[in-house]
């Protein structure tokens, strides 16, 4: 069962939301639209407040909708990466397009250890592999 939860902190327009939803063990943030860098910053400050607030032991970020990942996301998911890490959890990123990570490799963009998967079913195997 999904429950929607929106962050207190979050004070995106209502446009640019990103549905921040908590599944068992897990949190899902789903990307809709491209994001201005506030918004990422945003994302991952809710994110964040999410692990802590219901002791999640992983984040899927969904990119699936994205069609460019520039420097400043990049860089902003390998954060969240991080400080979820320090909190005891995992994150994956699902659904980056073929165009999106050509792009990546030329433009030498890296998102380090942070897991990555196909889709939403192969992330969640994977949290449920790498939380047991």
């Amino acid at each position: 069962m999904l429950l929607a939860l929106w962050p207190s902190m979050c004070t995106l327009p209502s446009a640019m939301r990103v549905p921040i939803l908590k599944q068992g063990d897990y949190v899902i943030a789903s990307i809709q639209s491209a994001l201005t860098d506030d918004d990422l910053v945003h994302l991952r400050d809710g994110l964040t407040s999410h692990v802590g607030r219901y002791r999640s032991k992983g984040v899927i970020v969904d990119v699936t909708a994205l069609d460019v990942m520039d420097s400043f996301a990049t860089r902003t998911v390998r954060d969240l990466a991080q400080i979820v890490r320090l909190r005891g959890a995992k994150t994956i990123i699902v659904g980056i397009q073929p165009e999106v990570a050509f792009a990546m490799v030329q433009l030498g963009l890296e998102l380090g250890d942070v897991g990555t998967a196909l889709d939403l079913e192969e992330a969640l195997e994977w949290l449920h592999h790498e939380c047991s």
